[in-house]
């Protein structure tokens, strides 16, 4: 990352945490060239970020000062505690929603995708094009179990901006981040046993939990913090817990990062029941600012954390290029990918590996993240423009989606019948829970380019929560 990009991360966060507020003016050029010892031209640059980003705004013959900032939604509630672990019965649901996902839509704002769209993929493809001449037969034959060398080795560099040290071996690739948390989940526990996972989760998370025969224990989650880690201890006190499953950067659908000393105290709790943690990390590279939170498995001294992620939100989902660092269990999560679908896909892994090894990942994140971010702010002041007064949302600080809270009296199911016979989709809340929860609440996706198809999108959900309500 270039010197101002971390000045204008740095200045942003200052900007989120309230150091500077709405309409303050910032830190002359000067000041902060000389604050931070960088040149006058690298603090203007980083100004000209922060103005793309729409954070600041010139003034002539004044300086820069702080974007008035719209008016955004109150956080959503923290969801009860569930009592005891459940089967996960959501297939029909998660089926029903994709099954909906047509052509017919306009918008889809229920499916979580990146922004295919971007120039920064470009050489991407162009890649792709160009291994199918040179790599020959290697591109059509099986890799080697697990996964391309120059994937992991590929993977193990970038995996140092999360804090972590793997080497290329500890690394094998699976098709996806949902077969990594899948054949993770089958190797760790056995059906009629219990994992503890965050509430509200990921559905695929859910769905890898049922077809395992495995039952789900739900932990609430804070809108910014994180799973509570006073109700995962009076869990694994009550229950005979076999893992915990966590998604602590940038959780889906809610989007909260946990702090670092929850990180730690949920790894010394693993320690102390003697017990792994699955940690998936497939957002966390989508940091809006610099450095991206370090994962639980950077602390790791003992291999018991298995870290998983993929290609698909950063890059594209298309490619089937996901990850699992296994620690310990390295061996047997070798033997389930084996049995599983032996080895992953050739020419995706070449292809990423050597846009990574090119530069292109890091240009390809360090502009999405900013378009994101934008996205993100727009959204929130759509939320509170068009959907009714009292609406809450969450506010992630990376990825690209929104956990909405409506009133209580509206069954997002029938919400979401009602937006596709217009030509929109929006994602259910209640997918998000083993135990049927959040009926009143939505996830958005903000990735796509935020334009005046997405904000009439906006428009059409607020008029069919008022026609529910009313």
């Amino acid at each position: 990352m270039k010197l101002y990009e971390q000045l204008a991360d740095t200045l942003s966060e200052r900007i989120e945490q309230g150091y500077f507020q709405s309409g303050d003016k910032l830190p002359s050029i000067r000041s902060l060239s000389q604050e931070h010892g960088v040149s006058i031209s690298t603090v203007q640059e980083a100004y000209r970020l922060l103005e793309d980003r729409g954070l600041a705004q010139p003034r002539p013959k004044s300086g820069y000062y702080v974007s008035p900032q719209n008016q955004t939604p109150d956080l959503p509630s923290v969801g009860k505690v569930v009592q005891q672990p459940l089967q996960v019965s959501k297939w029909a649901h998660v089926l029903h929603m994709f099954n909906g996902s047509s052509s017919e839509l306009n918008t889809w704002l229920s499916v979580a995708l990146p922004n295919l769209e971007s120039s920064t993929l470009k050489p991407l493809q162009s890649t792709m094009t160009d291994l199918c001449r040179r790599v020959g037969l290697r591109g059509l034959a099986y890799d080697r179990l697990n996964g391309a060398e120059e994937l992991r080795h590929q993977l193990a560099r970038v995996s140092v901006d999360s804090g972590c040290q793997l080497s290329p071996d500890e690394i094998i690739i699976t098709t996806g981040c949902q077969e990594a948390l899948s054949i993770s989940l089958r190797t760790i526990a056995q059906p009629g046993e219990i994992i503890v996972m965050e509430s509200p989760g990921f559905f695929g998370s859910l769905q890898a939990i049922e077809a395992s025969g495995l039952k789900a224990l739900e932990i609430p989650c804070h809108p910014e913090t994180g799973m509570s880690m006073e109700a995962l201890e009076l869990a694994l006190e009550q229950w005979p817990v076999k893992a915990i499953l966590t998604t602590p950067t940038f959780n889906n659908p809610v989007g909260h990062t946990m702090p670092d000393s929850h990180k730690q105290r949920m790894l010394a709790l693993a320690t102390q029941y003697d017990i792994p943690i699955i940690e998936d990390d497939i957002y966390g590279d989508l940091s809006y600012s610099y450095p991206r939170p370090r994962t639980i498995k950077s602390w790791d001294t003992e291999g018991r954390v298995i870290l998983c992620s993929s290609a698909s939100k950063t890059m594209a989902p298309g490619l089937r290029v996901g990850w699992v660092a296994p620690g310990r269990y390295l061996q047997k999560i070798m033997h389930m990918k084996y049995i599983t679908s032996m080895s992953s896909t050739t020419m995706p892994q070449l292809a990423v590996a050597e846009f990574i090894a090119q530069g292109g990942y890091e240009r390809h994140l360090r502009k999405v993240r900013a378009q994101y971010r934008q996205n993100r702010d727009r959204m929130l002041e759509w939320v509170a423009r068009y959907l009714p007064e009292g609406t809450r949302a969450s506010k992630p600080q990376g990825g690209f989606v929104l956990w909405v809270e409506l009133d209580e009296r509206v069954d997002a199911n029938l919400l979401n019948d009602h937006c596709q016979a217009r030509g929109v989709s929006v994602a259910p809340g209640n997918l998000f829970s083993a135990s049927d929860k959040y009926r009143n609440f939505i996830r958005l996706n903000f990735a796509m380019t935020v334009d005046e198809s997405v904000e009439y999108a906006m428009q059409v959900v607020g008029e069919e929560i008022r026609k529910m309500l009313a």
